[in-house]
């Protein structure tokens, strides 16, 4: 059911209601929040979530649309000034990964989702691991990650591994 209301949303009055509301909500708030449970609990499970100690799961904000570099002072060719059309690197999942990272230097990404969108910003959710926890370390799915250090930083996540050019998708 709510993997229907999810791809419905827009369509079904109330619930473009309540995501409209929650869209209010969600800009005043800080860049990295920290939230009790997952706005899409199916998605989050697929990419490993489990409902206990050590894991954890942030939204995050991030800015929308193209990049702008202020224009140079100095005599430049037009073409030559960078200004407009600047086509990043990352995408914004990986920069919302990163942000997470970022605020919990104690736990690593393990994956995200894309969860909503307004004019400005997109919003993500980012699952959190802390790698340290007995019930990680003795749990033979997960016990993985206690060796790895940075993986949003170093482009091992899911998102980082599509800007690499590792996924067939």
């Amino acid at each position: 059911m709510e993997k229907i209301a999810w791809r419905k949303r827009d369509e079904i009055p109330e619930l473009r209601e309540i995501w409209r509301s929650r869209l209010i909500k969600w800009r005043r708030q800080p860049t990295v929040t920290r939230i009790e449970k997952p706005t899409r609990l199916v998605r989050a499970r697929a990419l490993g979530y489990r409902a206990k100690r050590g894991y954890i799961v942030v939204r995050v904000k991030v800015r929308r649309g193209g990049r702008r570099k202020p224009r140079p002072r100095a005599g430049r060719k037009p073409a030559g000034m960078g200004v407009k059309k600047l086509t990043p690197d990352k995408n914004l999942r990986q920069i919302a990964e990163e942000k997470a990272a970022r605020k919990y230097p104690n736990l690593e990404v393990l994956n995200s989702y894309y969860v909503a969108e307004d004019g400005k910003s997109k919003y993500y959710e980012v699952i959190l691991i802390d790698p340290n926890l007995p019930t990680i370390k003795n749990d033979h799915r997960i016990n993985w990650i206690k060796n790895q250090r940075g993986r949003a930083f170093r482009g091992l996540t899911s998102a980082g591994k599509k800007s690499r050019g590792l996924r067939k998708r």
